[in-house]
């Protein structure tokens, strides 16, 4: 029996009250939501696998987080890796994409990722659809999509996190384990301390969970797997939350783009081109505007500017 595709599971441990233990957990298995992602691209291997790993990591990520809106992981580099980028929605809606230099596929193919990343930038983005965004910016630590966001949640959110991850051509797939610093503390928020039930509980689970094969990861259902590792442990597993690929560019969107770069500028493409062609990064939807098209979003634009000035 597979693991069940394109689904994130949530587990907590219970003590032998049937109390919650001060540590949650994640598993996510991505099929078609990470085959969606590659459609729309042509990726190294070793791209295609950190890909699979970052998107892994940000549903993982995305479900311990009490907020509205989405979570924005990027890796930026500046030599043959330019950028990896991961979006995941508070209902598991993704889109990644990655920007590489086309001409050297065979360098990058001979390197491993750390290589390409190792003089990089991890940034994490909290974008609520209510309140202020919240980024996040360091230098990348560790040799492993893993290890940089483990590294990540210690030192910038004070947050033990543990996360397993694995990709191969198919699916990507993980798990998380955090230490909870009370029963409602999540990613930038203020937690208060809470009554640690068991001493070593977050050692000793640490220490099962490392014992988790890149085979189990990917292909045991989450029930068996749970059960593998943590056989003499009390989990409550509760019930799937489905992910799926989803890319939330539209033409006003890309129209809202265009207006930033000015009317001089878009004279200027349309001088030299007759039309402005846009293509999405993440779905590679084109979009084309001509003449009439620009005219009409600047006179959008001017609109809008009146009507705030009158007010």
């Amino acid at each position: 029996m597979k693991n069940s595709t394109d689904t994130l599971h949530h587990f907590i441990f219970e003590d032998r009250f049937n109390n919650p233990m001060p540590i949650r957990g994640n598993l996510v298995h991505l099929n078609d939501t990470y085959q969606q992602v590659l459609q729309h691209q042509t990726l190294p291997t070793v791209l295609k696998y950190a890909l699979g790993e970052l998107m892994a990591a940000s549903a993982l990520l995305s479900a311990t987080l009490k907020m509205d809106g989405a979570l924005v992981l990027q890796i930026q580099s500046k030599g043959l890796l330019k950028l990896l980028v991961v979006e995941c929605s508070s209902d598991l809606n993704m889109r990644a994409t990655a920007k590489w230099d086309e001409t050297k596929v065979s360098q990058i193919e001979e390197k491993i990722f750390f290589d390409l990343v190792k003089n990089g930038q991890f940034i994490i983005t909290l974008d609520p659809k209510v309140g202020e965004a919240y980024q996040g910016v360091v230098p990348i630590e560790g040799e492993s999509v893993a290890e940089m966001l483990q590294n990540y949640m210690l030192r910038s959110q004070q947050i033990d996190t543990s996360l397993w991850l694995h990709c191969d051509e198919t699916s990507a797939s993980g798990m998380l384990l955090q230490k909870l610093p009370d029963f409602g503390g999540h990613l930038g928020g203020v937690a208060a301390p809470v009554l640690d039930y068991d001493a070593d509980a977050w050692n000793r689970m640490n220490h099962l969970a490392n014992t988790v094969t890149n085979d189990e990861l990917q292909n045991l259902p989450a029930e068996t797997l749970l059960t593998r590792l943590f056989g003499e442990e009390d989990i409550r597993l509760f019930e799937p939350k489905s992910t799926q690929f989803h890319c939330s560019c539209n033409q006003n969107s890309v129209a809202s783009m265009l207006r930033m770069l000015g009317e001089e500028e878009l004279n200027s493409i349309l001088a030299e081109f007759g039309k402005i062609e846009v293509n999405c990064d993440f779905c590679n939807k084109h979009y084309l505007f001509d003449a009439v098209d620009t005219a009409q979003l600047l006179a959008t634009e001017a609109s809008v500017n009146i009507s705030n000035a009158k007010h």
